[in-house]
């Protein structure tokens, strides 16, 4: 069966488009069948905000950029041998665009990981900042431009079973306005345009899981007198949506902050700010709490802080890509010609007084996409020891942030529906076999 779930992802990910489209569907239909059900992961965290989860933990959630499938059977592996309940896979919108990886073929990835697992519980799969660019907000023909394009991508996120979505919009925070409402109006009023959009078009008996970000991960500290302008600007104009989380800045970078030698500068992180977001987001809205972004350059000894200070969510992307890309079994040859794909392809971003290897650092992921299918037929000796090492540092996050054991914690609050529901199957009938909106770039 290993061998034929290899076979039919890789038509999923590099067959023509009816071939590709086929595999993605069999992959979708299959996966049901054996009990590996994308699913929202709504219902446990609004049993989080009523306080009536048992514990503490902090929900892992993992942007996989390359090696999807490898990674994701590793990162399934773990989870199973721990019986951890939580733990989602996830991709950014400029992630979609850099690494070549529509809804599509990520979705099927991760279900044809499941199957070769033999994984049975809900997959939480999530479109993970779709985010607006302040840049093309700017003009009155780029914002409706932009809104099209985040609606199409939500079409496609959906149609690819992409059952939990974090809108970003705080890009059009504007913090030149004296009032924290007015400075949040923006963000709040186009978080709750596509919160609207995604609920007429989520399939029936699925409600998505939907996170919402109050300021651009990279800026300023989260105060809580935003959090409480944001929630209650969607609530004005929505009632009550079902947010599920809410993004807060606490000191981190996507990516972290490289130094001259390449190597990243130690983050500091203000855990009062998750610690009293969570506590307004769930003693005045019923909601899971506060979401870090931007954590897996940190150092190791912080990730059982999160837990301890009451982050609901966890994203962790850039971590892992250097577990790749640093990795001594990926060949010298392979490393060289990445790192001149970046003098070649993208010096339109280097910025004065970089050095060389801060500009690699910055810019490699986008060869992440071209270098794809050479990545995955890289030999065993070179590619198992990636893997295994990326396997040992999930399970080590997954400890430390205190998902160990929750299997049945997951099992009370997200029932499986059953594999023959027909609305259900709906949702995954249409696979998108090809790219429909440009993604930009947006993290």
């Amino acid at each position: 069966m290993t061998q034929a779930i290899n076979d039919l992802v890789r038509t999923a990910v590099f067959g023509d488009d009816d071939a590709r489209a086929a595999a993605r569907r069999t992959i979708h239909l299959e996966a049901r069948n054996r009990g590996a059900i994308s699913s929202s992961i709504l219902p446990l965290y609004r049993a989080i905000g009523r306080k009536e989860a048992a514990r503490r933990f902090t929900v892992p959630a993992f942007n996989i950029r390359a090696l999807t499938y490898d990674v994701a059977r590793a990162l399934f592996r773990a989870a199973m041998r721990n019986h951890v309940g939580p733990f989602i896979f996830e991709i950014a919108r400029s992630e979609i665009g850099y690494t070549e990886q529509r809804p599509g073929e990520y979705a099927a990835c991760v279900l044809a990981a499941a199957i070769a697992e033999n994984y049975r519980g809900p997959v939480f799969i999530q479109g993970d900042h779709f985010q607006a660019s302040a840049k093309k907000w700017a003009t009155e023909d780029g914002k409706q431009s932009e809104i099209r394009a985040l609606e199409s991508l939500i079409d496609e996120a959906l149609a690819a079973e992409f059952f939990n979505i974090d809108i970003d919009t705080s890009t059009l925070v504007d913090l030149s306005f004296p009032t924290r409402d007015e400075q949040q109006h923006t963000n709040y009023t186009y978080t709750s345009h596509f919160t609207k959009y995604i609920r007429a078009r989520q399939p029936k008996g699925i409600e998505v899981s939907i996170g919402g970000e109050i300021g651009e991960v990279g800026k300023y500290n989260t105060q809580p007198d935003e959090v409480r302008a944001y929630i209650d600007g969607v609530r004005r104009l929505l009632g009550n949506p079902g947010m599920a989380k809410i993004s807060v800045q606490t000191g981190t970078s996507h990516g972290g902050v490289p130094l001259a030698d390449g190597s990243i500068a130690q983050a500091k992180i203000d855990f009062d700010v998750l610690r009293e977001t969570t506590r307004i987001c769930r003693q005045e809205y019923g909601i899971a709490g506060s979401v870090q972004h931007g954590a897996s350059t940190l150092p190791e000894e912080v990730f059982n802080k999160f837990p301890e200070n009451d982050a609901v969510e966890i994203h962790l992307a850039t971590g892992f890509q250097n577990m790749i890309l640093d990795a001594p079994s990926l060949p010298h040859e392979m490393k060289e010609e990445i790192r001149q794909f970046c003098f070649d392809h993208c010096m339109d971003e280097r910025k004065d007084g970089e050095t060389d290897e801060q500009f690699v650092y910055k810019t490699r992921k986008k060869a992440i996409g071209p270098f794809k299918r050479r990545m995955w037929d890289l030999p065993p000796d070179a590619k198992q020891p990636i893997i295994d090492a990326i396997e040992a540092k999930f399970e080590f996050l997954m400890e430390k942030l205190g998902v160990f054991n929750t299997r049945d914690v997951t099992k009370k609050h997200i029932p499986l529906r059953p594999a023959d529901l027909p609305e259900y199957a709906a949702a995954s009938a249409e696979l998108t076999a090809a790219a429909t909106v440009d993604p930009n770039e947006g993290e």
